[in-house]
């Protein structure tokens, strides 16, 4: 059984499976609402129910509100359509997104390597190609955890799109990843969707830009990156990556030789924890110190892509914001988990992450 769902001010109606959401009917048709934690908490996918019925789901009473509820409001990534349904939806047109829509594909895992004590990258041989923009995420399907599945960012090049590449940091009590880390091995079948998200550069502007990572948030970037220099772009663009030891930097000397080879890209490593008296002679501190530093706290003209822990993104929103530049030129990849929700991480400068 499946239902039709009418999408406005677009005037596009797509078909919606019975028991599936309708931000997954949407997603599948290449059609983007808005999101981000899709677990019914954070209220980003809020739509309005002009004709029809839903089934409200797992959405929470704090997202969606009990007066919000009879108004004919709903969460998009919890609501299932009861009947013929017609919503209404703030989208907003980006020049820059492919809209490509999501699909589900079968990988086989090809390759396993400790990139560092707490990050493995991990490399799944896919069933086909997987169109998606540099910057987009999948969610990783685990059938041996019984299905659950986690968001990674794609961290190759979409030239690369036949073979995937994750870089996944080991969650502390986290199943999904304390399982791809102690588990996984090569030969295993793994299941995934995407492409998903509107993390991608904004090549229209045409304007430097710069990439400021932490962690395993370095993925984003990376693919971003590799994907501009590989079609020849001559923009100036500057890497600024964190982490908290020499232990923990990987792909240094792959980013430091790019910077030899190519006169538009720098590449600004810097940790925050390095025992004093180390081998370690360029930046030390956090992320937004460096950038600061780098750039004499003056990111007039530029375009910043962020991806890390939300403490990271934090700081350097407002580091950014002190140095004159502002929403307009910012964006970011935070993934929310259902406890980072119900936490509002959600930076209070800004309207959507």
């Amino acid at each position: 059984m499946s239902y039709e769902l009418t999408i406005e001010p677009l005037g596009q109606t797509i078909e919606v499976e019975d028991g599936q959401t309708i931000l997954d009917a949407a997603l599948r048709a290449g059609i983007y609402l808005p999101h981000a934690c899709c677990h019914g908490l954070c209220a980003t996918c809020k739509v309005q129910v002009v004709d029809g019925e839903v089934d409200h789901g797992e959405a929470s009473t704090f997202a969606l509100m009990d007066f919000e509820r009879e108004e004919g409001k709903t969460l998009a990534c919890c609501a299932r359509l009861e009947c013929d349904t017609v919503i209404e939806a703030e989208i907003d047109e980006d020049l820059d997104a492919e809209n490509l829509p999501v699909e589900d594909y079968a990988g086989e895992v090809v390759r396993i390597e400790a990139l560092t004590p707490t990050i493995r990258g991990i490399w799944l041989k896919l069933d086909r190609p997987l169109r998606f923009q540099a910057g987009q995420y999948i969610n990783l399907e685990v059938p041996a955890l019984g299905g659950l599945s986690r968001a990674f960012s794609l961290a190759n090049s979409p030239a690369q799109a036949d073979r995937v590449e994750l870089n996944v940091r080991i969650v502390p009590g986290g199943q999904v990843t304390t399982w791809l880390h102690e588990k996984l091995e090569v030969g295993e079948k793994l299941n995934l969707s995407g492409p998903y998200g509107r993390f991608f550069v904004k090549k229209s502007a045409n304007v430097p830009l710069i990439f400021m990572a932490g962690g395993s948030g370095l993925s984003s970037p990376k693919s971003m990156i590799a994907d501009l220099l590989n079609n020849g772009c001559e923009l100036p663009m500057t890497l600024i990556y964190g982490q908290r030891n020499l232990q923990e930097l990987y792909y240094h000397a792959e980013f430091t030789e790019l910077a030899a080879r190519h006169a538009n890209f720098s590449y600004v490593p810097s940790l925050s924890h390095e025992p004093e008296g180390s081998s370690w002679s360029v930046a030390r501190g956090f992320v937004h110190e460096a950038a600061k530093a780098h750039f004499n706290n003056d990111f007039r003209g530029h375009k910043a892509y962020l991806c890390g822990p939300p403490a990271m993104i934090e700081a350097c929103i407002s580091t950014l914001m002190q140095g004159r530049l502002f929403e307009r030129d910012i964006y970011m990849e935070k993934f929310f988990s259902a406890a980072d929700a119900s936490q509002q991480l959600k930076s209070p400068l800004f309207k959507n992450i």
